[in-house]
């Protein structure tokens, strides 16, 4: 547990450190400037749908960026290169990276919630967020995961276009910036075969006070296990070049 604070507290001030040099390790300005609070919504159900997909937006924001561009740019850190050299195990690393991803999400969409109140008929009681937060997690792991995967697959200067050719059709398809029935045609059709997708199903019961589909959350599941398969095989393929 010591090493595991230590390497958070690490990643924390890594944060405050570089904030105005490295816009790809600091997600907020990202998620601030593109997960505006819904306005113009005059019932509680549509208030509540609008806000669960931002907040879903805002956490896939910061957790997606932050565990793959922030970890591709790393990979070429010297002070990365030199606690790789460290007796203790990479775990740690990894579930700093991950604590300190979802400190930041958590930060992001409560700060959503807040933005979202006042102009909007917005009712979340209590007994809801538990649902909400689970939901929630459960989609950060694996978008996160994904960011991992992405960062060891591909150079540091290729992550960050990389990643946005991945976020914005996985937000879009996904229904996260709009009603899935909305959405095109042929978008529909593609959309419920998406990871983005199976997490919104999550997330939209949750905030509606409806009940879950297991094959949704078996969905979410296994695209979580892929995607950190895939993490744990890059990293240990960088880990051996380096």
């Amino acid at each position: 547990m010591k090493l595991l604070l230590a390497h958070t507290k690490a990643e924390l001030l890594a944060l405050v450190e570089t904030r105005g040099s490295s816009s790809a390790r600091w997600p907020f300005p990202r998620c601030s400037s593109s997960c505006p609070p819904p306005t113009r919504l005059t019932s509680v159900a549509s208030a509540n749908f609008a806000t669960g997909s931002f907040m879903t937006f805002a956490v896939f924001t910061v957790t997606f960026f932050q565990l793959g561009v922030g970890t591709a740019n790393e990979r070429e850190n010297p002070w990365s290169s030199f606690v790789r050299t460290l007796p203790a195990s990479p775990l740690y690393r990894n579930a700093a990276k991950v604590t300190t991803a979802a400190v930041l999400a958590l930060l992001a969409a409560l700060v959503l919630v807040l933005a979202s109140a006042a102009p909007t008929p917005l009712d979340l009681p209590l007994v809801r967020w538990p649902r909400i937060f689970l939901a929630l997690a459960a989609g950060g792991v694996m978008m996160g995961m994904l960011g991992t995967a992405l960062a060891y697959l591909v150079t540091p200067k290729a992550a960050l276009p990389l990643a946005n050719l991945i976020y914005l059709p996985l937000a879009f398809i996904g229904g996260m910036w709009m009603p899935p029935e909305l959405l095109p045609k042929i978008v529909q059709e593609i959309s419920p075969y998406l990871p983005s997708r199976q997490w919104m199903e999550l997330v939209w019961p949750a905030v509606g006070d409806g009940s879950w589909d297991v094959g949704h959350w078996l969905a979410v599941a296994g695209f979580t296990v892929a995607f950190a398969a895939l993490a744990g095989w890059a990293q240990r393929r960088d880990e051996a070049v380096r």
